[in-house]
């Protein structure tokens, strides 16, 4: 039986040789067939870590393990499908590797940066010194890692704006982080009274104004130091702590603070003192009525 002649057209077409390496043809076919293969490739590996990424999730597993994971996937999945193609058009591996390793030269001259901070994100995933959810100060801003990626960190700072961090900054430079072993934050409220207040009073009432806050952790317990004889004041100033991964949480807690002193303050007659200037003049005043 005859066979179709486009059939044929089409089969002569697919057939043709583009050129010969290593002594073997490379044709249309072989080279069509390329991109249907990397198209399907990367669409099973973006399946697979959907599936894989989408169960630890369900498992509450840790984000920075997740993000590993997935990772390297990613860099598996892209190695067996660069070996493959290199196989479906006949390039043997020993004959690539010495072009590529011309190529990964010059290329290595030209992306330094690239390259530092490509590694330094798999140094911040491994060893975990920067992990997503930390609140970290970077250079007087403050924020929440969101997600570390090849090249650079993302931050959400305390006012809502995303900052992009090359990862090798965040190795290089001095980093506060600070949730890096748990969620505790230290707080401070300042405060100055007037010269003659009972001053174990004035520590008593901060302390209870303190200890009055839910989210104050009793332990460490809140303290309540008298720091010195100020020019127009006694200064006092409590410490305490709390659980809390944000900037705000610590400024709300203050302020709740600050409000319950105030008002036990008022209460008790306690004077909260202002700056004050005696005026002595050498000599006489005259006072002059028009």
């Amino acid at each position: 039986m005859s066979q179709d002649p486009m059939l044929e057209k089409l089969e002569a077409i697919l057939n043709y040789t583009l050129l010969t390496f290593n002594e073997e043809p490379l044709t249309v076919g072989e080279v069509l067939i390329i991109p249907v293969w990397l198209a399907l490739s990367f669409w099973g590996v973006r399946l697979i870590i959907k599936a894989v990424t989408g169960a630890l999730s369900r498992r509450e597993k840790d984000p920075n393990i997740i993000q590993l994971i997935e990772r390297v996937i990613v860099v598996i999945a892209i190695a067996i499908v660069f070996m493959t193609t290199l196989s479906m058009l006949n390039v043997p591996i020993a004959a690539f590797a010495f072009l590529s390793g011309a190529i990964a030269i010059g290329f290595g001259f030209g992306a330094q940066n690239i390259i530092n901070n490509f590694i330094s994100g798999w140094i911040l995933i491994g060893e975990k010194p920067i992990r997503i959810g930390d609140f970290l100060e970077v250079e007087g801003v403050k924020g929440i890692v969101e997600e570390i990626n090849t090249r650079s960190t993302r931050i959400r700072r305390t006012d809502g704006v995303h900052l992009l961090i090359p990862n090798s900054k965040l190795l290089e430079n001095t980093v506060v982080n600070w949730t890096l072993r748990d969620r505790l934050v230290r707080g401070t409220v300042r405060i100055g009274v007037a010269y003659g207040s009972d001053c174990q009073q004035v520590s008593q009432l901060m302390l209870d104004a303190s200890k009055a806050q839910a989210n104050v952790l009793q332990t460490p317990e809140p303290a309540v130091f008298f720091q010195d004889f100020g020019d127009n004041a006694l200064i006092f100033e409590v410490f305490f702590w709390i659980n809390s991964t944000v900037d705000g949480g610590l400024r709300a807690v203050s302020s709740e603070i600050r409000y319950e002193i105030d008002r036990q303050f008022n209460q008790a007659g306690i004077v909260i003192a202002f700056p004050q200037r005696d005026i002595h003049v050498d000599g006489s005043l005259k006072l002059i009525r028009n």
